[in-house]
């Protein structure tokens, strides 16, 4: 690879994340390609999965923890019948077990638990920290690890295909939910075990019909300049599209501006939103209160175009 510039940029990549890279290894190649300074992503895919990772550069950073929080969905294939130490394909088989008959009243049957707000215990080999160790590092330690139960939120959970002792599911969830868990979960419902073997992530909110950039496509651009490489990126608004825009007259813009609330009419919903000055920019994304009163959450500092 070329020596890069690196330069202040501000947006958000929808990365295809390929197959056999970390998260952040998927973002520090995406950053050296396109030359931003500062990047971060929106929250972690195994090296097993591919699919949306979407990157933020700049300011647009401000924004990744508060995506993080998005529904999701996925397209999962779980296979029956084998239980592995890491509930995926990288782990060494624990168990195997004969897969019953099954119809798809009893594989509906087996899926029903699995939805709405449910109680799920994260795989041993996850990244969640416990004084500020992830635990798969103390699991590949062969220490005990006892994963704290979590609520989540599983939306949608549902057979695309099944290959023999293989299914392809559909699932949209909210955040913090473990794929890999719910394939274990549904194997010891059906009574054979199962895990995770592919995993791809078809969107994130807002980004529901993303138009997705591969690292390959971002090294056959990086041949023709910056400019062809920031045409990839999206502007930050792009990420808050799914919430209210409240557009301000000058004396509000000064207002906000110095970090001050701004009192708004009681006509305005409540709740989050993006702020956006007299000037044409974006400025904060930021909540407005039960009293009307308009509160940075997270302020913008973006050049003018």
């Amino acid at each position: 690879m070329s020596r890069r510039t690196f330069r202040d940029i501000h947006g958000i990549l929808l990365l295809d994340k390929p197959l056999g890279l970390s998260s952040n290894q998927a973002l520090q190649t995406a950053r050296r390609l396109v030359g931003a300074a500062k990047g971060g992503h929106t929250g972690s895919l195994d090296p097993l999965a591919t699919g949306l990772l979407p990157l933020c550069f700049g300011e647009a950073t401000k924004i990744a923890g508060w995506l993080l929080g998005s529904r999701k969905a996925y397209e999962a294939q779980v296979r029956l019948g084998v239980t592995t130490t890491t509930a995926d394909l990288e782990g060494d088989v624990v168990e195997t077990r004969p897969v019953p008959a099954l119809d798809d009243a009893a594989i509906e049957a087996a899926l029903a638990p699995l939805r709405g707000h449910i109680v799920q215990i994260p795989p041993a080999y996850s990244a969640i920290k416990q004084d500020g160790v992830p635990l798969y590092v103390r699991a590949r330690r062969g220490e005990v690890v006892d994963v704290p139960a979590r609520e989540v939120d599983v939306y949608r959970l549902e057979v695309i295909s099944r290959d023999g002792d293989t299914l392809r599911l559909f699932v949209e969830c909210g955040s913090g939910t473990y794929v890999r868990s719910l394939a274990v979960d549904l194997g010891e419902h059906l009574g054979c075990g199962a895990h995770l073997t592919g995993l791809r992530r078809l969107w994130v909110e807002p980004f529901m019909t993303p138009r997705m950039v591969t690292l390959d496509d971002l090294i056959g651009v990086a041949e023709t300049g910056p400019d062809a490489l920031e045409a990839a990126i999206l502007p930050i608004s792009a990420g808050l599209e799914h919430i209210p825009r409240i557009d301000l007259d000058p004396e509000q813009s000064r207002i906000l501006a110095f970090g001050q609330p701004v009192p708004l009419p009681s006509t305005h919903v409540r709740g989050r939103c993006a702020a956006w000055g007299s000037d044409g920019r974006l400025m904060a994304l930021a909540d407005i209160s039960d009293e009307g009163l308009l509160k940075v959450s997270r302020g913008f500092n973006l050049p003018a175009d």
